[in-house]
């Protein structure tokens, strides 16, 4: 069984509360290297057969229909991922 990854973040203009917990969280523990942090979503899609690029044009559809807010959210990365 082959696996369809999409991950979606919000828009760049749009608050992200928990981001800036998670910022403020990684600070105090001393990870002080990184900068701003925004948070997203990933949806794992299971496919019967190969990933094919109708599978993905397919899978891109739906996140942009289904698996995103278009008005707040960006979907960023529709990609195959090969089994572990």
């Amino acid at each position: 069984m082959a696996r369809v990854v999409v991950e979606v973040m919000p828009k760049p203009e749009i608050l992200d509360p928990q981001g800036k917990a998670i910022s403020g969280g990684m600070s105090r523990l001393g990870f002080t290297e990184f900068g701003e942090v925004r948070q997203g979503k990933r949806f794992e899609l299971e496919v019967d057969g190969e990933v094919t690029e109708e599978v993905l044009a397919q899978a891109r559809e739906a996140a942009e229909k289904l698996l995103s807010n278009p008005v707040i959210e960006n979907v960023v990365a529709v990609r195959a991922v090969e089994e572990a």
